[in-house]
């Protein structure tokens, strides 16, 4: 079994860095942490990558070819659609060419327990209702992939009632486009004031009807669609499915926690081994020696 993180959230929200984070933690804790990039724009990362999507295409071919003219959101979107329709590509990168078995067929090793960490482009449609997010998802399951989508929302942008249900519905809706377990993270703790740090309790443990409060008396447009905002409280109050986990880069203890929430979420570990016991078996002679013991006896 393989295991793997869909890395997703709005551009700016902290992806690379969270991939680079998570990297850094393994490699502390003597684990092997793979990053994958799938960001065709990507300029700089702070992480080595493993896989690398602007080998295969750049977000400047999509937009410079005389026939398909894209701009910055169309390629992105173009880039991953080329990616899976080329998918051969990515699977011998991932998996490697050459199995040392002469029987096999197919020519691809698939090395178990490798984890990796997919860092997705910034375009939130791929992954909101656009089906290439899914595609990936299902193509990645079928070589025996076990994934979890992690979907980063800015902390700096979530200090409002209003924010925080927007972000909560653009959550909702991955979650149920991407259909796989899923984990909330709020992103840049570090970066949030005190006072700001101190009233995010509120929105990691929300109360709809507070939020809707705020939203709904702080402005005119507030009052005039109440009952859209009413609506959209009671959807989210009634599933109850999205719940945040906050993030602070510089705090190895609240990395280490969120890495094992989500290795339970893919039950990351559970197929290993059992030890059975800790010590060496005792020597032939040593349990002659007590047999004879007993015969004297």
């Amino acid at each position: 079994m393989r295991y793997g993180q869909l890395v997703m959230g709005p551009a700016g929200s902290g992806k690379s860095t969270y991939c680079a984070t998570m990297q850094r933690h393994g490699f502390d804790d003597k684990r092997m942490i793979k990053v994958v990039n799938l960001d065709p724009a990507a300029e700089h990362f702070d992480y080595q990558p493993f896989l690398d999507i602007r080998d295969l295409i750049q977000l400047d071919d999509a937009m410079e070819d005389e026939e398909l003219r894209y701009g910055p959101n169309g390629g992105l979107i173009f880039c991953l659609e080329y990616l899976i329709e080329h998918s051969d590509w990515l699977r011998d990168q991932l998996c490697g060419v050459g199995s040392d078995d002469e029987d096999d067929t197919t020519g691809i090793e698939e090395p178990d327990d490798d984890y990796v960490l997919f860092d997705m482009p910034g375009q939130i449609e791929l992954y909101t209702h656009l089906k290439a997010g899914n595609s990936l998802a299902r193509l990645l399951e079928s070589w025996n992939f076990r994934l979890c989508s992690v979907f980063l929302v800015d902390s700096q942008f979530m200090i409002d009632g209003a924010k925080f249900l927007s972000g909560t519905m653009a959550a909702l809706s991955v979650m149920a486009n991407m259909e796989l377990p899923h984990v909330n993270v709020l992103s840049k703790m570090d970066l949030l004031s005190k006072v700001h740090r101190g009233q995010m309790d509120k929105y990691l443990d929300p109360d709809a009807h507070a939020l809707l409060g705020e939203v709904t008396n702080e402005s005119a447009w507030g009052r005039k669609y109440r009952k859209l905002s009413e609506t959209i409280g009671m959807l989210i109050e009634d599933f109850s499915l999205v719940r945040f986990t906050p993030l602070n880069i510089n705090d190895e203890e609240n990395v280490a926690d969120l890495l094992l929430m989500i290795d339970n979420v893919i039950q990351y570990g559970e197929d290993a081994d059992v030890k059975v016991r800790d010590f060496d078996p005792p020597e032939p002679e040593e349990v002659e020696d007590d047999s004879r013991h007993y015969q004297d006896d």
